[in-house]
């Protein structure tokens, strides 16, 4: 029997303390329809941290120069992602990202997010990380963004389900 496959999101921050804020959102839905925005932090959005940024490659200067403001992400959340429930597997950071994103744009999320354990089995978390690290090491380079994790996370979820 084919798995469900869920819509997933992702969130890249600033750091990973109680002072950061999200710089990038990743959308993967079930379809496979995807959404990508780099995010322009707001004046007051100052903390960054050099080893969250090692690990994203994400420049706090590329954000300014590339990033959306916080009201057109939300917007474009809002109008992709409509009457949805999508799954994060880092609910705990991600959850207060996006609340914090949509709180500075004014804005009510049109969709809900929930935990991916919700969704998962106990056998598939047994198996999860040896099939995420096999996924992993069939790509070239892990790039650690929001769209690419996104999808790893989706995948990860397929195989898992297929495996037990």
């Amino acid at each position: 029997m084919k798995p469900k496959i869920p819509n997933i999101v992702d969130v890249e921050a600033s750091g990973f303390g109680s002072d950061s804020y999200p710089i990038e959102v990743g959308v993967v839905l079930s379809n496979g329809e995807r959404y990508c925005a780099l995010i322009r932090p707001e004046a007051d959005w100052v903390y960054w941290d050099e080893s969250a940024e090692k690990t994203h490659k994400i420049t706090r200067k590329c954000l300014l120069e590339h990033g959306k403001s916080v009201a057109t992400v939300a917007k474009e959340l809002n109008a992709f992602l409509q009457n949805m429930t999508v799954y994060s597997d880092g609910w705990v950071v991600d959850s207060p990202w996006l609340k914090q994103l949509f709180y500075r744009a004014k804005f009510s999320p049109t969709f809900s997010i929930s935990p991916l354990e919700m969704i998962l089995t106990e056998p598939q978390m047994n198996v999860w990380h040896s099939v995420k690290d096999n996924l992993m090491q069939g790509k070239e380079t892990h790039r650690h963004r929001a769209s690419y994790d996104a999808q790893l996370i989706q995948d990860t979820y397929v195989k898992t389900a297929q495996a037990v």
